[in-house]
């Protein structure tokens, strides 16, 4: 899947990214050689208990899943945000009130608008949930939707890499960890292993390194700490 900065191909058509990178260094320091699966997201939990993967990781958060998976992380913040045209009217969450807004099926943002949960989210929302996440940013540009909800660094991504200019809305739907998820019943302790690993690339500095290739004030994203507070 495509889905920069988190992983990507790139022009020689080998996976690269931010998850790509990390994960092929921590699993080299647990001696292993990483090896990436493009899937059909939504049949990911299927995918990791057949044991068809041996992890979900790809720009996944942890809120709302700690239950369903083991859990490596979180080895970096993300914050889920809605973003509209530049020129859009809506300034807020609640201007989203009869507005229609684009998201990923099976995705957190999706969760969020459909649940009803967060009373700072109107009702009267219209909801596309797009399998392929890349669509939003067309149906948001050729103004087929009002909105799109996704996470904050793929949205500044898109507009990078694109040239385009979207506004993201000051208040974050989700601010929430990005994890690495095993199946409930793994019984390898590699999500123990990953989770040592990762704390050696945070303290060597190898996570900010990776990070500060991809992102502006990489540090920030390392702050998994504050997630909750």
């Amino acid at each position: 899947d495509s889905y920069p900065p988190y992983i990507y191909p790139n022009n020689d058509g080998v996976p690269a990214g931010i998850d790509v990178e990390i994960a092929t260094e921590a699993f080299r320091r647990m001696g292993y050689a990483a090896r990436f699966e493009t899937i059909d997201w939504e049949q990911k939990t299927n995918l990791v208990e057949s044991g068809a993967i041996d992890c979900i990781w790809g720009c996944f958060s942890m809120q709302g899943r700690e239950e369903m998976y083991r859990w490596a992380g979180p080895y970096m913040v993300s914050r889920q945000v809605a973003a509209v045209d530049a020129d859009s009217s809506i300034r807020t969450l609640g201007d989203l009130a009869g507005k229609t807004i684009a998201v990923q099926s099976t995705g957190k943002p999706e969760e969020i608008f459909l649940s009803g949960s967060d009373p700072r989210i109107p009702q009267a929302v219209d909801v596309f949930s797009i399998e392929d996440r890349s669509v939003q940013y067309a149906l948001l540009g050729c103004g087929y939707v009002d909105a799109i909800a996704s996470h904050e660094t793929t949205i500044l991504q898109y507009m990078k890499d694109n040239s385009v200019a979207f506004r993201i809305l000051s208040e974050p739907l989700l601010v929430t960890g990005l994890g690495v998820a095993f199946a409930a019943n793994d019984s390898r302790g590699l999500d123990s292993q990953l989770n040592d690993t990762f704390a050696q690339l945070r303290e060597d500095g190898t996570l900010e390194q990776i990070l500060g290739k991809y992102l502006e004030h990489a540090s920030q994203y390392l702050e998994v700490d504050t997630i909750g507070t």
